[in-house]
């Protein structure tokens, strides 16, 4: 079970999850999976792990993850084309099939064919409207016919990021305008998903204690009482918790705290910015990693198309920072674990969600020698919330900086202001992530349901890991002290919550 569970991890870290025992006469398993012949993967797959006494773990490991993986994507295709054709009717009435093959062809509608069945992706009819911009304008114009957002209060993210800004530039600081929130993060295992007694394992994320950004933390209550809270050095912190589940009842988890988050500024002069040093802190963040973060001929090729002659670091990562977010639209998206290269899906059909529009944003700056790392949590802008992801950039002389693709150039002429998100975060955040794919306090024995970010939460048995479909995460969250210029009765002071399943990213 360790060697087995040590590969897991370093499969999961390196993207290395298909074709890992094959015959050179048998197709790749890889190739069989893409292409959708998932009954033939299967078959010589079980085949395999039925015929060859002598396979190492390690490679059982591999091969029995390709059916997981077969698995959960069938779990996200499961829309028929007669389901999208009746959502787009609220928008398109006239909409024929011939309209769905061309929405196909421009890759605004996604679908696989899975054993010769076309089967659309679940939230696909929602991102038609995100990314055909002649049906964005139409939902648009339809909504507004429906309901007023007018009278909405929205958070007034612009003038927040304003404010951080005076602040840091004002007072030579760092870090400004701090945030302190409440927090309830639960994970409910339906009942009788397992056997009465049989102890669940359970993870829930827990934000890591960084130096004047994210402080302060505090743990009220928690259930069950007895945990295991992992050191602060992990990269992805959890804490721990095991309960025997009960006959004919959901089993619960979960933990409460406050903490302080801070605000982010740090003004860049692009002419003072100097090429990154030989350190060895840094080479890991420079370098390629697994599938996921790999330098490829059509990366190198689109790397060039955008930075031109430009030879300044700061100037090639506006460039690369513009690309991304003028290029890749925002797009609900399927579960990471299915994908075999993020960056390469995201070039190839030109969307993907924030964690994808990061991994690919990373990948180009570490391509052209400027250290990324990843970031990731959930964001607040009173009185929404989301699981998000972001990251950190390097420039020399200043040093790590956040930086949020996704959020992206505001729309100002404001030159700090329209690149804030290039060296500076706003203060309503929660980090619990400072990488991906990076292993657990105690370990999972199983493959793990989000196996790149860890956002909801994992919970398992002796026997398996129990996936999304199984346990709902719910997240309680009430903002204490608001940043400064904040006042009571504004939305950041009330309190939401939310309770999910399966959800879009």
């Amino acid at each position: 079970m360790k060697q087995t569970t040590i590969f897991i991890e370093a499969v999961l870290s390196l993207g290395i999850i298909a074709g890992l025992f094959q015959c050179s006469h048998k197709p790749s398993y890889n190739e069989l999976i893409k292409n959708g012949e998932f009954k033939e993967a299967r078959r010589l797959i079980m085949e395999d792990l039925s015929m060859n006494q002598y396979m190492s773990e390690s490679l059982r490991a591999g091969l029995n993850f390709n059916l997981v993986r077969m698995d959960r994507i069938e779990m996200d295709f499961t829309l028929t084309e007669e389901k999208v054709i009746e959502y787009v009717k609220q928008y398109v009435p006239d909409v024929t099939p011939e309209d769905l093959r061309r929405w196909e062809e421009e890759k605004s509608l996604e679908y696989q064919i899975i054993d010769g069945q076309k089967r659309y992706f679940k939230n696909a009819q929602y991102n038609l409207f995100r990314l055909n911009k002649e049906l964005k304008i139409i939902k648009k114009k339809v909504d507004a016919q429906k309901e007023d957002d007018s009278k909405k209060e929205k958070f007034p993210l612009d003038d927040h990021i304003k404010g951080i800004i005076t602040a840091a530039v004002k007072s030579g600081e760092k870090y400004v305008h701090p945030v302190k929130l409440r927090i309830k993060q639960s994970l409910i295992v339906d009942k009788n998903v397992v056997p009465e007694g049989e102890t669940l394992r359970c993870w829930i994320p827990f934000p890591r204690e960084i130096e004047s950004r994210q402080t302060d933390i505090l743990i009220l209550r928690t259930e069950p009482d007895v945990y295991q809270l992992a050191d602060n050095r992990n990269l992805q912190r959890t804490i721990y918790f095991e309960k025997p589940a009960k006959s004919d009842e959901p089993t619960e988890f979960f933990v409460e705290y406050t903490y302080l988050s801070h605000g982010v500024y740090v003004p860049i002069d692009p002419d003072k910015v100097l090429p990154t040093p030989q350190n060895e802190n840094l080479k890991p963040y420079l370098c390629e990693r697994g599938r996921h973060i790999e330098f490829t001929p059509q990366l190198k090729e689109l790397s060039k198309s955008i930075i031109g002659d430009e030879k300044n670091l700061y100037r090639i990562a506006q460039k690369l920072f513009a690309w991304v977010d003028t290029n890749i639209t925002w797009a609900s998206a399927r579960e990471y674990s299915t994908f075999f290269s993020i960056p390469h899906y995201v070039i190839e059909n030109r969307h993907g969600d924030c964690g994808m529009q990061t991994l690919t944003l990373m990948t180009l700056c570490r391509l052209n020698g400027i250290p990324t790392k990843w970031q990731s949590g959930w964001e607040f802008q009173p009185p929404d919330d989301s699981m998000h992801d972001w990251g950190e950039i390097y420039f020399e002389p200043y040093g790590w900086v956040p930086m949020d693709v996704t959020y992206g150039l505001r729309k100002t002429t404001d030159e700090k202001l329209k690149w804030f998100y290039l060296s500076g975060m706003d203060s309503y955040r929660l980090i619990f992530n400072d990488d991906y794919s990076r292993k657990f306090e105690p370990q999972k024995k199983h493959i793990r349901s989000e196996t790149i970010d860890s956002q909801r939460g994992e919970v398992e048995y002796k026997e398996e890991n129990l996936y999304f479909d199984k346990w709902n995460w719910n997240l309680e969250w009430e903002v204490i002290q608001p940043s400064e210029g904040f006042s009571n009765g504004t939305p950041a002071e009330k309190t939401f919550g939310r309770l999910n399943q399966i959800s879009a990213r």
